[in-house]
């Protein structure tokens, strides 16, 4: 996620730097047809404005599609942030000797609770890691400038793999049950409630606080099916092409029609300055190159944020949210030298 105060216009140059010189070029082609045509090759500008009017609304409902779903993810992630701290007090106060009849020692029970902490941090590595898991319509990532954006921030799933990263907070035995599944993160779930259970039937948790522990685990297989559902149903396709071509078909017809009005103004003020109507059409291009970046621009912003896991600059950052949720529970475990610190951020973003 972006965490600059503002997207400076150096930073949005070099991020549209490609498309700019395309326009240069277009609007140039195009005011020289009209020029070499002696004014015969140009279009009215009426269509024009209705095709970039009706562009406009589609890029304004893919705009307010995107957001609404980078905005879902981060209420999804920050539901995940709230029940994770839920579930970390719940364990450390509801694994007791109160009702067993084998007390365990204080240093037994601090190993139960960490086995449970650790686990629930091994789930929260799972769901990123599967949230990161590139998919075949996600392709901001393989456009160029973005890949230039890739190598200037830090996406810690794309520089670890997820065995080496899990392994610190799962036992040899469940690594291997998670192994062979192809949704690990609910695999974890279900070893975690299998562990419940299991302290449970020895008294180490109360019937009431493993109904309400459970309770909690539901409430995190929710968050991670409204965090997979975002993940594997994309924006719908077709309103993305029609975007597309409505948004091409703006640009390549837009100079051929603004520069007619242009040289009508040369025309004009040809009265007042002599040779006008020669020079003054090639205003045409400076402006022409002005609507369509701001167009394609805003065609491009909406289409960073249909998928907001990919792993771009302007995600919402599972990664960091994932590593302060586990900074939590260790410290409130007691840790301290052992604690992680945060991902690194580079370029002023956090992933």
């Amino acid at each position: 996620m972006y965490i600059r105060k503002i997207f400076g216009f150096k930073d949005m140059f070099l991020w549209t730097r490609i498309e700019a010189l395309q326009f240069i070029g277009i609007a140039i082609i195009e005011v020289l047809l009209f020029v070499f045509s002696d004014g015969l090759l140009q279009i009215p500008f009426t269509p024009i404005a209705l095709v970039g009017t009706a562009v406009a609304f589609i890029i304004g409902f893919q705009s307010n599609a995107a957001y609404g779903r980078i905005w879902e993810a981060r209420q999804i992630w920050g539901a995940i942030v709230n029940s994770s701290r839920t579930f970390g007090m719940m364990v450390q106060d509801y694994v007791n000797n109160d009702h067993t009849r084998n007390p365990l020692s204080e240093e037994a029970i601090e190993k139960e609770v960490k086995i449970i902490t650790y686990r629930h941090i091994a789930w929260l590595t799972a769901l990123r890691y599967a949230m990161r898991e590139p998919k075949p319509w996600e392709y901001i990532m393989k456009e160029r400038t973005n890949k230039e954006w890739a190598k200037k921030i830090h996406v810690p799933e794309f520089h670890m793999s997820f065995n080496e990263a899990v392994q610190p907070y799962l036992s040899e035995k469940e690594i291997q049950y998670i192994e062979n599944k192809t949704n690990k993160q609910t695999a974890i779930l279900y070893l975690q409630s299998h562990h419940l259970r299991a302290l449970k039937e020895r008294g180490l948790i109360w019937e009431f606080s493993f109904l309400e522990l459970e309770n909690v685990i539901e409430e995190l297989f929710t968050h991670q099916g409204k965090s997979e559902r975002i993940k594997n149903f994309p924006y719908p396709r077709q309103f993305a092409s029609i975007l597309h071509y409505f948004t091409w078909i703006f640009i390549f017809t837009l100079p051929i029609a603004i520069v007619g009005q242009f040289h009508e103004l040369g025309i004009k003020l040809t009265e007042r300055l002599s040779g006008a109507e020669h020079w003054f059409l090639w205003l045409a291009v400076p402006f022409s190159v002005i609507v369509m970046w701001i167009f394609h621009t805003m065609n491009r912003i909406g289409r960073v944020g249909e998928n907001p896991f990919e792993g771009s600059a302007n995600d919402v950052p599972i990664s960091a949210i994932s590593r302060g949720i586990e900074i939590d529970l260790r410290q409130n475990l007691g840790e301290q030298d052992s604690v992680p610190k945060p991902f690194e951020i580079k370029n002023h973003t956090q992933m």
